[in-house]
């Protein structure tokens, strides 16, 4: 079990995101980890669509 306060705050600790269609993709804070990233990391951006999904 993952502890709180090193939890994940965008997706949770769950590691994985949804957008309002049910498209899953892993979170892009932790990288799919469910716990924070170390300090001076940073997410990486992605390319999205005009619904913004993301682009391969």
């Amino acid at each position: 079990m993952i502890n709180r306060n090193e939890q994940c705050k965008a997706c949770e600790g769950v590691g994985m995101l949804a957008d309002d269609e049910g498209w899953q993709y892993r979170c892009p804070i932790c990288g799919g980890e469910g716990t924070l990233p170390d300090e001076g990391s940073t997410a990486k951006v992605m390319s999205v669509d005009e619904n913004n999904r993301l682009l391969d």
